[in-house]
């Protein structure tokens, strides 16, 4: 085993660690954004759980940029244009930069390690920038996708016009990949708008009553998607158990 597949395996270990905490920062995010959207940017009990939700999430998201190193270093799937696998990287290494860079934000307004407002104020709108380019290279990457997708699933019927498409599998698990990457498209491009509120590069269009509106809705998207995975996880893992408990009988019922 070369040094680069101990290290990614190393890391695969931490990622699946990290990943328990995933559920509980998108419904803290959604909070966030549900009263942003209701203080509109007034001062008040909203916006108050606003600021104290915002700096709460980063505690979950503790060495988070782990998982996009990860991606960064992992290979990437045979028959990727060239273009698709550059826009993926730079969307893993601008993501991880972010969340790297949200610890630091995250010190700094504790009071635990940077004392200098505006140096984290700065640190913090790099962040934001960073976070704003790996969802611009995220919305490319699945419209290139989607479009590779498109082809395929065009060829595919050509070949399937004597029988109904919706019973073959893999025309099935590819109008499913297909639908996943346009909600995650989907959700790309709602956390452009958030990340430009969040900037205030638009402050007179994009006002914090709508930043708390698509930032509400992308934590609704992301729950959606997170919480699928935890279904495949609960689904594996019983799976697995009941596998367990027929051996154990086969053995015992072997042994009588």
């Amino acid at each position: 085993m070369s040094t680069l597949d101990a290290t990614r395996a190393e890391l695969a270990l931490i990622v699946l660690y990290l990943n328990k905490a995933e559920a509980r920062d998108k419904i803290c995010r959604a909070i966030q954004y549900g009263s942003k959207f209701l203080s509109n940017g007034q001062p008040g009990t909203a916006q108050n759980v606003d600021k104290s939700t915002s700096l709460a999430r980063k505690v979950f998201r503790l060495f988070k940029f782990v998982n996009d190193l990860h991606g960064l270093i992992s290979p990437v799937p045979r028959g990727t244009p060239l273009p698709l696998a550059l826009l993926g990287k730079s969307k893993n290494a601008l993501l991880s930069t972010f969340l790297f860079l949200d610890q630091i934000v995250w010190l700094g307004r504790t009071g635990s390690h940077l004392q200098n407002k505006e140096r984290t104020e700065l640190i913090g709108r790099i962040s934001l920038f960073c976070w704003m380019g790996s969802s611009i290279c995220t919305t490319l990457v699945e419209l290139g996708e989607l479009r590779r997708l498109s082809k395929s699933m065009k060829k595919l019927e050509k070949n399937l016009k004597d029988s109904d498409k919706h019973k073959n599998e893999e025309y099935c698990a590819k109008l499913q990949k297909s639908n996943e990457r346009t909600l995650a498209l989907v959700k790309a491009g709602l956390d452009i708008v958030v990340a430009v509120g969040l900037l205030q590069l638009a402050p007179k269009k994009v006002t914090p009553r709508v930043t708390g509106a698509f930032g509400f809705a992308t934590s609704f998207i992301s729950c959606y998607q997170a919480d699928k995975v935890v279904l495949c996880v609960a689904v594996a893992s019983i799976t697995t158990q009941v596998q367990g408990k027929l051996k154990w009988e086969a053995c015992f019922a072997h042994q009588a």
